[in-house]
């Protein structure tokens, strides 16, 4: 398996191949050696020397770095309780998951736009889709150097009543998507049929790239009822 950057092969083990930042690929993405003071460097390992000598957290005062500190503690708070809710939900009587796949499509219209949309799916007894799109529906993101995805679920079946999901994506068993957890909610009504489009937390612009130079990829969606 080559690196496309730099064409270091990497090999395989029990039929699985090693990422290529699991190996010792020029191109591997770094973390600066002082990130835990704050700095949010991040590169191809090949330029971590240069970045190292011209980094300047490693001169900065107590107080500034007690600042970065207390940023990376609010972080972790945050993290802390997507967990602990996540968690909780763990435990509710109502869960599915379902492995799917985008599939890229375009619009109808004079620009036409890219889109992506999932086959329907059973979850609770009713019919759903996943769609997302690019840029939050800008009209032409080959104008943009960071691209984006959002995406949102939407019930197909007809809503006899109100259903409470909590819902996140996922890296499933057939795809290698690079996702921070996000859990998001809706409740879905007769009027409420599509939650608001919400972010697909990717790990950079750099893995949105990936995936839209893809035919398709998969992932895995977790979907919480939440009963009253």
């Amino acid at each position: 398996l080559a690196c496309a950057l730099c064409k270091y092969y990497a090999y395989y083990i029990a039929d699985q191949t090693l990422s290529c930042e699991m190996v010792a690929c020029e191109c591997r993405l770094t973390r600066c050696h002082y990130s835990r003071i704050g700095c949010q460097w991040r590169g191809p390992y090949h330029e971590l020397d240069v970045h190292s000598q011209v980094c300047s957290h490693p001169h900065k005062s107590g107080g500034e770095v007690m600042e970065a500190l207390e940023l990376i503690d609010q972080q972790m708070h945050k993290e802390q309780m997507l967990y602990n809710t996540i968690f909780e939900l763990l435990s509710f009587e109502k869960i599915t998951f379902n492995d799917l796949q985008f599939k890229p499509y375009r619009t109808d219209e004079f620009i036409h736009k890219l889109y992506y949309e999932t086959s329907r799916f059973t979850a609770f007894g009713s019919q759903w889709v996943v769609k997302a799109r690019v840029n939050d529906n800008q009209r032409d993101p080959t104008q943009s150097c960071e691209r984006t995805l959002s995406y949102h679920l939407v019930l197909k079946s007809k809503a006899s009543a109100s259903m409470g999901i909590h819902y996140m994506v996922l890296k499933g068993p057939f795809g290698d998507l690079k996702v921070n957890p996000r859990l998001y909610q809706h409740e879905f009504t007769e009027a409420a049929m599509e939650s608001p489009y919400q972010p697909l937390p990717l790990l950079d612009s750099a893995e949105c790239n990936k995936l839209l130079a893809a035919k398709a990829f998969n992932f895995r969606l977790i979907m919480f009822h939440v009963t009253k």
